[in-house]
């Protein structure tokens, strides 16, 4: 049995928490807020990982740190390096390996689809540029360190693109909008399968310093939302892109910068995650179903 520390109780960190669990670990699931819904042998502990001597004292013996931190989207580039900072030195005060949530925005708007893993990262945009300073200071660390990247989320609970712009429309049976090419194809990631590909990466013999690709499946955004109108019985009258002008006039400011994920085929690839980690990717219908829990 080992001690974990996962840093985040959003659904990622919590599905990650109750399979550590499961596997019989002991486990603590920290965050500002770990919210009331307790998790069956799983110590919640109130705690700020800005605070690296605080986190440093409930990571004391762990074996390996989660980090499944989520800053608000609008103020990544300022509130997510105290937080990576904070979990970095705790990780460094206790030798505990570091395992860290992140996602594509990293490889910029020029990178080649399908996405791999052993990419350089050049970010065009300023989330981009903080998630990739975020792993620049996890892998200095004198720490071994890994990150594990999703694309967009689908899932129970997940905030992401689609749950906030398309999904409202979809279960009230109204016409739906999106952004970019409703036909390119998009990489989907489900919250379970990542936290799957973070609990797996623990147990990783390989060499550290390398990231991994959460196992993910392909759908248009059109596809997507017929597939999850079809599950709910909706009819869905019509479906279209925003404009830019359109975004803007709506507030969707921090959406515009990465509008570009949408506007072209994003394809990731698992291979080596499915191959050396043993995690695969659960059916999109599984994935819509899971998302749609609280609506059918």
């Amino acid at each position: 049995m080992s001690f974990y520390v996962v840093v985040g109780a959003g659904p990622v960190g919590r599905e990650t928490a109750r399979l550590l669990s499961e596997e019989g670990h002991e486990v603590v699931l920290t965050s500002r807020s770990v919210g009331s819904n307790a998790l069956q042998n799983v110590r919640a502990i109130q705690a700020d990982a800005t605070d690296a001597s605080e986190l440093s004292r409930i990571c004391q013996g762990a074996d390996a740190i989660f980090m499944c931190a989520m800053a608000t989207y609008h103020r990544w580039p300022t509130d997510f390096f105290p937080i990576i900072d904070g979990t970095v030195r705790a990780a460094e005060a206790v030798g505990a390996k570091l395992i860290v949530l992140g996602n594509l925005y990293g490889y910029g708007e020029n990178a080649e689809s399908p996405l791999r893993s052993d990419l350089s990262l050049d970010p065009t945009s300023k989330k981009g540029t903080a998630r990739t300073i975020m792993w620049q200071r996890a892998v200095r660390a004198n720490v071994p360190a890994i990150e594990i990247r999703a694309s967009d989320y689908l899932g129970h609970g997940a905030i992401s693109y689609f749950s906030l712009v398309a999904l409202p429309s979809i279960i009230e049976g109204k016409p739906t909008a999106f952004i970019g090419d409703l036909d390119a194809t998009h990489a989907w990631s489900f919250t379970k399968d990542a936290a799957s590909t973070l609990v797996a990466a623990a147990r990783y013999k390989g060499e550290w310093g390398r990231a991994f690709h959460v196992p993910s499946q392909s759908a248009s955004p059109r596809q997507l939302i017929q597939k999850t109108a079809a599950m709910l019985a909706r009819e869905i009258s019509g479906i279209r892109s925003y404009s830019v002008p359109e975004m803007e006039a709506l507030g969707m400011h921090e959406l515009i910068e990465m509008r570009y994920l949408f506007e072209s085929p994003l394809l990731v690839d698992s291979s080596d995650t499915e191959a050396l980690l043993g995690v695969k990717a659960s059916s999109l219908e599984e994935m819509i179903a899971d998302t749609l829990r609280d609506h059918m």
